[in-house]
């Protein structure tokens, strides 16, 4: 996965841990069957900055954990037209995640598991929205979301 992690957030990521952003997201584009050149990027933030991205994108006016801007593949009234190799080679961009890291303190502590099991857990979430899946539509939509995330990360080796 060609994977932009981008850190606004404050004191800042440890390398450690955007390692572990990069690897649970190769392991969660594999598993989707992703192509390998598929882009993303993840920015992380402090809960000031994820609560005006709230505000502003979703009406929302307080801080929260993850946002998923994906980038829809609409039906182009121009299509490109190129063979099947060509198209291949062409890199799929899904979108962008805003993560909090104040958020993902937070949760930890309430949900008594590591730092690095929430951090997992909300760019997997997030990653999951960005390829179409959406727990909010209907309550079996809910279970395949929730349970193919919890699939991953225990494969991934990140268990509660």
């Amino acid at each position: 996965m060609d994977l932009a992690l981008i850190d606004e957030s404050k004191p800042g990521l440890s390398e450690e841990h955007l390692t572990l952003v990069k690897n649970v997201l190769d392991y969660a584009g594999k598993a989707l069957g992703l192509p390998d050149n598929t882009e993303m990027s993840v920015t992380f933030v402090n809960n000031d900055e994820i609560q005006r991205y709230n505000r502003e994108y979703r009406g929302l006016d307080k801080p929260t954990d993850v946002i998923s801007f994906a980038i829809e593949d609409e039906a182009d009234d121009f299509p490109l037209l190129m063979d099947e190799e060509m198209a291949e080679e062409i890199p799929k961009n899904i979108g962008d995640l805003i993560v909090s890291v104040d958020k993902i303190g937070e949760q930890a502590e309430y949900l008594e598991h590591s730092w690095e099991r929430e951090l997992g857990f909300l760019v997997v979430h997030g990653f999951l929205h960005l390829n179409g899946y959406d727990h909010m539509k209907s309550e079996a939509d809910e279970k395949e979301m929730f349970d193919l995330q919890r699939q991953i990360l225990d494969d991934y080796g990140l268990t509660r």
